[in-house]
């Protein structure tokens, strides 16, 4: 059974779907099989894997996925990713579109908050690690997201509205999870991105980081144009030939390699 994943934070811009397809492309170089869940209506992580979506050929996305309320019924909306990599087919993908804000209205209904967890039952059994992109809200979608992980991990610039919302995205949690009928949920690490050594309010902002979260912090990833080049690109890393974007692939194997000893510790 995949050890599931929920990325997040209530700030946009934090690095969020970098973190979640980078360290997709990080678990799957070291072996792993992963699933990645877009739970974001801009279906972002979709596009990155190289997901098109066809009017003439449509197929279920999570949106699908959720409306059904039926166990299991998410595996009629896994799709293999768009990459040319030696590691891809270790990489699948449960894809979003923006009619995924159409769910949020079915937020008031008695046991919609448990409709991911349903759809995703006995799907990811044969996965090591479902990922789940989370929108930058606490709101239904991301409140769907955490009540069917297993833990959470949050992304943060060092950037004071930044780091706000890393806290109110932590406190959430330890406040809601109870309510999301996920009581042992907890936020087990912080990936700070962005990060612009040259930038004295960064610097303050990283000084201040333990004070807040501790031994949590797992990594610290400096801004690079190479992880833009990607995104724009929908390819990983290590399929890109700077040697700066060599060295950020990396860095996200490296995270991937210390998620694997966390969750399987």
């Amino acid at each position: 059974m995949a050890f599931r994943i929920a990325i997040g934070n209530n700030k946009g811009g934090t690095g969020k779907t970098t973190t979640t397809v980078q360290l997709a492309a990080g678990l799957a170089e070291n072996g792993k099989r992963v699933l990645v869940v877009d739970m974001d209506p801009q279906a972002n992580a979709s596009r990155r894997l190289g997901f098109r979506f066809s009017e003439a050929d449509p197929v279920p996305t999570v949106s699908e996925a959720i409306k059904a309320d039926a166990a299991g019924v998410a595996t009629d909306a896994i799709t293999a990713i768009g990459w040319d990599a030696p590691y891809s087919e270790r990489i699948s993908l449960i894809p979003a579109r923006f009619d995924l804000e159409n769910r949020i209205s079915e937020a008031a209904v008695l046991g919609a908050v448990s409709r991911l967890r349903k759809a995703l039952d006995g799907v990811d059994d044969d996965y090591d690690y479902t990922l789940i992109d989370c929108p930058p809200s606490l709101g239904h979608l991301t409140q769907l997201a955490l009540a069917a992980t297993d833990a959470a991990v949050c992304t943060l610039e060092p950037e004071y509205d930044a780091v706000e919302a890393a806290v109110r995205f932590r406190d959430f949690i330890d406040a809601q999870a109870a309510e999301l009928k996920n009581p042992g949920l907890t936020v087990i690490g912080y990936i700070v991105n962005r990060v612009r050594s040259t930038l004295g309010a960064h610097d303050f902002q990283l000084d201040g980081l333990p004070d807040l979260f501790g031994d949590r912090i797992w990594c610290r990833l400096e801004e690079r144009t190479a992880i833009k080049d990607a995104a724009d690109s929908a390819a990983p890393l290590s399929a890109l030939k700077s040697t700066t974007a060599k060295n950020q692939s990396s860095n996200y194997k490296e995270l991937a390699a210390r998620i694997i000893e966390e969750t399987q510790a």
